[in-house]
């Protein structure tokens, strides 16, 4: 047995599970469809890794998240479309095309060209790359500043996408101070929304509501994504506390008036 497995090994693991001749029944019956879910779900658990500093089972996550990565390209190698050694050439021309300042030759491993002497910081680097993505989609017909934002993507991340493609067009609030009294007026059109008994119009200020507070997150330059999950954290920790407090009495949430519930819910909170 070998002392440590390469990429080459992991593409020809794939091979085998998906050989019509002795490999894995469920893996030869996926599809790219098929296994989007599962590509969805690796890389929010290393997201997960990540945000609670698990460093120790980080690697494990990301070798999953590389095997969908394996997966797709034997699907495309086998279909004809394309293959592993194709998807790294298209990632590596792509990123030595966005980084002109690493590479200003334009090739990888070209160092004839004179380097540029002139410092870059991080915030041109940015500008720059956005720039370099504007020009790649207008080459793939993409004519529309929104064009190409994934619609596949969580809500809460589209939102943020499209707003910052907006914003690089000029059609931005200049202060935050105008999105946070973007949020407060859709409370109040939420609130009549509501008092109207309308539940269709109730559903689209919410949308509103949430897309503005997508936009306070963005102005704050936070992860709206990273935000919810980090408080979705801290409700089920509290929760659980309120539970426990409520085991210890032999008693359950449902035993107890909401009072003694948001009585507890404070004293999680202090903890």
């Amino acid at each position: 047995m070998k002392q440590r497995y390469t990429v080459e090994d992991l593409q020809y693991l794939m091979s085998r599970l998906r050989d019509p001749d002795g490999g894995c029944p469920w893996d030869l019956k996926q599809t790219f469809a098929s296994i989007v879910p599962s590509t969805i779900e690796e890389a929010y658990e290393v997201a997960e890794a990540i945000e609670r500093e698990d460093f120790e089972h980080l690697h494990e996550e990301l070798g999953d998240l590389l095997f969908q990565v394996i997966f797709y390209a034997q699907l495309g190698q086998e279909q004809g479309h394309f293959d592993f050694p194709r998807i790294v050439d298209t990632l590596v021309r792509k990123l030595v095309r966005r980084h002109p300042h690493v590479f200003p030759g334009a090739d990888l491993y070209d160092d004839t060209e004179e380097k540029s002497a002139v410092d870059i910081d991080e915030q041109q680097v940015k500008v720059n790359w956005e720039v370099i993505k504007a020009e790649e989609r207008r080459a793939k017909g993409e004519k529309g500043t929104l064009d190409g934002v994934a619609v596949g993507l969580p809500a809460l991340t589209r939102a943020a996408k499209l707003q910052k493609r907006a914003s690089q067009v000029g059609f931005d609030w200049p202060e935050i101070d105008g999105v946070l009294a973007k949020v407060e007026e859709e409370v109040r059109e939420l609130r009549e929304a509501i008092a109207s008994g309308n539940r269709a119009h109730a559903h689209e200020e919410l949308g509103d509501l949430l897309f503005s507070c997508v936009n306070v997150a963005r102005h704050l330059k936070v992860d709206p994504e990273a935000a919810l999950r980090q408080c979705n954290r801290k409700f089920e920790q509290r929760f659980g506390a309120v539970e426990s407090a409520l085991t210890a009495r032999n008693q359950r949430p449902s035993d107890v008036s909401l009072e003694e519930l948001d009585r507890l819910w404070e004293q999680a909170k202090q903890q």
